[in-house]
């Protein structure tokens, strides 16, 4: 990485990050759109962290903090910068961040057929906690 910057993004931002998830992370949500990611940087400013390399978008994450938990998401690099620390320097960012806010502990979504992430993560320190299963409703 020759110029690697790290950043809150801005409501700037948003295109840019839509259409960098298309290629670079995996699977999608149903707030993985303009309004959803709007939403999230108006109501929590800091919580999605780009990095940049030369001003080129090459990495995101979420750090979603509810006062109570800290939950990371989007952890997304461009897959012509990966394994040159840009995800390592993401997760730094967001876990400075959880413990600036009064965070203990961190947990990731991660998909279960996605083996690669499973590994980055497992490398970054994070443990799978199988008793646990995700239950979801979509609302509206």
């Amino acid at each position: 990485m020759n110029d690697l910057r790290i950043r809150p993004a801005g409501p700037e931002d948003l295109d840019a990050v839509l259409g960098f998830w298309k290629t670079s992370a995996e699977g999608t949500s149903i707030s993985d759109d303009r309004a959803g990611v709007e939403g999230l940087v108006s109501r929590d400013p800091g919580a999605l962290i780009l990095a940049e390399d030369g001003g080129e978008l090459v990495g995101t994450v979420i750090a979603g903090f509810d006062g109570w938990r800290c939950h990371l998401y989007r952890l997304a690099v461009h897959p012509g910068h990966r394994r040159r620390g840009v995800g390592g320097a993401l997760l730094a960012a967001a876990e400075e961040r959880f413990v600036r806010l009064g965070g203990r502990r961190a947990d990731a979504m991660v998909l279960v057929r996605n083996e690669l992430a499973q590994r980055a993560w497992q490398a970054a320190g994070y443990g799978a906690e199988e008793h646990w299963r995700r239950w979801v409703k979509p609302l509206g």
